[in-house]
């Protein structure tokens, strides 16, 4: 993602605004993750790996922190996310 926002905001109607801001904060945050731990892979300096690492870590709490706010803002996705948790509980019984 790089800092540029995937949708046009201006075309989203006013009432979704704030779920669409959400949705991409917690893409930013995963697109974030993904781009430390894979510098931190490359690397062979232990203080730098370990600096990305934990930056990474600190984006995993600002997903944290962006999925708690867009469940507070969308409860059809609060329910599907709770309808997928119990199907992957299910396939995994199944196991």
């Amino acid at each position: 993602m790089l800092s540029k926002i995937p949708i046009n905001l201006s075309k989203v109607k006013k009432d979704d605004i704030n779920k669409e801001i959400l949705r991409a904060a917690i893409i930013a945050e995963l697109d974030a993750i993904n781009l430390y731990e894979q510098m931190a892979d490359l690397t062979d300096n232990q203080n730098l790996k370990d600096v990305l690492l934990d930056v990474a870590k600190e984006e995993k709490t600002h997903v944290g922190e962006f999925q708690t706010m867009l469940l507070r803002e969308d409860q059809e996705q609060e329910e599907e996310l709770e309808a997928g948790k119990s199907e992957v509980e299910e396939d995994i019984l199944k196991k």
